[in-house]
């Protein structure tokens, strides 16, 4: 596996860091031109969990897809989380799309994956990539910058639904905009087919989220897929025995753990994965 650190600037000129893995080259596959995920771990905005970072990466290299992982700018950095945090993901994306030939991916089969935090990036996203605002304001076209499908883990959609307070630092560094504070009123026909997971016990990004962005979905007619498990809690990743931390049992969840294949079966069906 070829794992490249890469430090980029994004469309606002602030600098960001990825890791990217990609498969080597095997001039006898039969698939020349792989897809690419594109990961965004979770971490309250105040940190990117690991746990939903590389492990999650590995997990999709393992079934032929090049990935990355995306360090977007967080309330402990300089400066408001939005617009940087969503450029930083479009630039990632742009990045990808421009050096897909010398990378052997194919252009058109980009994913992203966001979690919990990392979901609220990815759907802003989706909101910035097809606003004729955002294209005008930072010079970017929606072809370049826009996903082929969205995943979405245990997304935060809607800021105000979170089981718990921001003090008032943190509410100070959100965005200011209806449709980054709620992405669920930026969805459009344009949105990407989505994928979402979430269940129904989560304390701590409340399931009204996803709720929220699947009717979204469904009124505008955009192609989607989603699994509402009844238990799991939070931040399970992928919910594997190697993944568990101290003193969270509940983050081995066998049944949970579906997501990851599911998604795999999702994206097959759109043509995306092999």
């Amino acid at each position: 596996m070829d794992v490249r650190h890469l430090t980029l600037k994004n469309f606002n000129n602030r600098e960001f860091k990825l890791t990217y893995y990609g498969l080597q080259d095997n001039p006898n596959l039969v698939m020349q031109k792989r897809p690419l995920m594109l990961v965004f771990p979770g971490g309250s905005f105040d940190h990117l969990a690991l746990r939903e970072g590389e492990p999650v990466a590995l997990s999709y290299a393992s079934r032929g897809f090049d990935t990355a992982v995306v360090s977007y700018n967080l309330t402990t950095d300089p400066g408001k989380i939005y617009p940087d945090a969503a450029l930083s993901g479009l630039t990632a994306l742009k990045y990808f799309r421009d050096n897909s030939e010398r990378l052997g991916i194919d252009p058109n089969k980009i994913v992203t994956i966001g979690f919990s935090a990392g979901g609220h990036v990815v759907s802003a996203m989706n909101v910035m990539a097809e606003s004729s605002k955002w294209q005008k304001e930072y010079n970017f076209t929606h072809d370049e910058v826009t996903p082929n499908a969205t995943i979405l883990g245990y997304p935060l959609i809607d800021i105000t639904k979170i089981g718990f307070s921001l003090d008032e630092a943190d509410k100070e560094k959100l965005p200011v905009e209806p449709e980054l504070l709620d992405t669920a009123k930026g969805v459009t026909k344009q949105t990407p087919p989505t994928f979402i997971f979430q269940t129904d016990d989560d304390p701590t990004v409340l399931i009204d989220n996803s709720l929220e962005y699947l009717m979204a979905l469904r009124k505008n007619n955009v192609p989607f897929e989603a699994h509402l498990f009844d238990r799991g809690g939070h931040g399970y990743s992928l919910g594997l025995p190697d993944l568990v931390t101290k003193n969270r049992a509940w983050q081995l969840n066998p049944h949970v753990a579906h997501w990851f294949n599911l998604s795999i079966e999702w994206l097959e069906h759109l043509k995306i994965a092999a």
